[in-house]
């Protein structure tokens, strides 16, 4: 199944979050739908089953596992992207960053997962380096996801357009920009630069968060 041209709505929500668990991912996944986004992109069997049985736009899964010893955490074995593909996934996303892999080469491992299970993959990169890596090892998508969270990368408020403009440009598989995209503007700058999709999780998908930046925003008191 291939991606449309459009926005991607991240639905994930960490144990910590009252809005954890798949009843709510669902939810969530079904409004995005209903505004307009081309894909779901989704974490763990479970919520990756339900949001497929309740929405008719591709799911992108992922499976996030921490592995002692080990930095990539997104779909990180081959245990974990059949898991993801048995959910219903119709793209599979998996950490494709040159750090040490549980897996070995990461070459190898993103091109056993995509012929074993025959499913498209979209490779999480931080670096134009890992991006052009993972197009040439057979990835469908390249995606800027973890650019400013490894610890070779400059965190930041804000995308790395820089890496999108130079991807794009570098690449000839869809680029799909994700990191720290907050406003609308944003979003038309990654689509001037040639991005084929933008995926947004948190500015959408997490009220907690959303309500501290505007708390954060409220004048402080004059005495």
């Amino acid at each position: 199944m291939k991606l449309k041209r459009g926005l991607i709505v991240s639905c994930q929500a960490r144990e910590d979050n009252p809005l954890h668990g798949s009843l709510f991912m669902t939810a969530i996944a079904q409004a995005a739908e209903m505004g307009g986004a081309v894909a779901i992109r989704a974490n763990g069997p479970e919520d990756i089953g339900a949001i497929k049985h309740a929405v008719t736009i591709p799911v992108i899964g992922l499976w996030k596992i921490d592995i002692r010893g080990f930095g990539p955490y997104i779909t990180p074995t081959l245990t974990s992207a059949h898991a993801v593909a048995e959910a219903g996934a119709d793209i599979i996303a998996l950490d494709a960053t040159l750090r040490p892999h549980p897996e070995g080469a990461v070459a190898q491992y993103l091109a056993k997962v995509k012929s074993v299970l025959n499913l498209p993959i979209l490779a999480d990169i931080a670096t134009l380096e890992e991006g052009i890596a993972a197009a040439a090892a057979g990835a469908n998508y390249v995606s800027t996801t973890m650019a400013g969270y490894t610890s070779y990368t400059v965190k930041s408020n804000v995308p790395d357009f820089a890496l999108i403009r130079d991807l794009v440009k570098a690449v000839s598989v869809p680029v799909v920009a994700e990191g720290r995209f907050w406003t609308p503007e944003q979003l038309k700058k990654a689509f001037r630069l040639g991005v084929h999709a933008v995926v947004i999780g948190t500015a959408i998908s997490n009220p907690r968060e959303i309500t501290k930046r505007f708390v954060n925003a409220v004048p402080k008191e004059v005495s």
